[in-house]
């Protein structure tokens, strides 16, 4: 896939609340949203060539199913958050079709610019029923009990509140459907860790390097060191209401995959 520059013309995203962000240094936990949104809005522009290079193109089987755990059916009202450039919103109109509304949120500027200018040029007929915010995973502007489904592609370990992201999730799904939580797994298994960290160090944060990005990049293992075990996701649902609660770790365990019923 061709990289997008940063500098398309804006695109038709509807702007709930915003924030701005500064330069990569603090520890992660030091972080506020706004750091955060300033380093997604650097990477917007080679984000999706590095993701298809560092995995080989493997993030979009990961993506698809992510997509099928949360249960989207055609028709479907459905929600994706921290959407990023929009790969898990375009599956998901796909699987809720013309008739179904994808509301995708991030509050990255620049990665919903790309997202948008993916929409249009990757046309399909299912595309237009998706509308990207600019807006706050940890304060959404929907009332209760509002959609079908709810997917999040790589966004609650950036979450400076995730206990409150889950909060907001509970309470604008429907009785009786499901959230898919993908991101990187942070591993019990000392090897799977070992590996995740070398791979981390001697082959994103080098890739990174290549584009001007390799403190971005270098962000991304303490993330990592700071998330939540699956075990500790689950959990966390738990203690918010969620029910049928299971977290998945896949692509050998560097990747897990949570999913919940409301």
């Amino acid at each position: 896939m061709s990289v997008l520059s940063a500098s398309v013309p804006s695109p038709a995203v509807s702007s709930r609340r915003c924030a701005r962000l500064p330069s990569v240094g603090p520890p992660r936990s030091e972080w506020t949203s706004s750091d955060r949104q300033i380093l997604f809005n650097r990477i917007a522009p080679v984000y999706d060539r590095l993701n298809d290079l560092l995995t080989v193109g493997q993030h979009r089987v990961w993506k698809r199913m992510s997509v099928s755990w949360s249960g989207a059916k055609k028709g479907d009202s459905v929600l994706d958050l921290c959407c990023g450039s929009g790969d898990l919103a375009f599956l998901l109109s796909e699987k809720v079709g013309p008739h179904g509304k994808v509301t995708a949120v991030d509050f990255s500027k620049d990665q919903l610019s790309i997202a948008s200018t993916k929409q249009q040029l990757f046309w399909k007929a299912c595309y237009q029923n998706i509308e990207w915010i600019e807006g706050d995973a940890l304060d959404l502007p929907f009332e209760d009990a509002t959609f079908d489904a709810v997917t999040m592609g790589f966004g609650l370990r950036n979450l400076v509140d995730r206990y409150k992201a889950f909060n907001e999730i509970y309470r604008v799904l429907k009785e009786g459907s499901r959230v898919s939580i993908l991101d990187f797994n942070k591993s019990t298994d000392a090897s799977v860790d070992f590996l995740q960290g070398w791979i981390i160090d001697n082959v994103v944060v080098p890739a990174g390097n290549a584009y001007g990005l390799s403190k971005e990049y270098a962000y991304l293992r303490s993330s990592i060191a700071e998330f939540l075990t699956g075990k500790e996701q689950e959990k966390m649902a738990v203690e918010v209401g969620f029910s049928n609660v299971r977290h998945y770790e896949i692509a050998g365990g560097l990747m897990g995959n949570l999913v919940a019923s409301r």
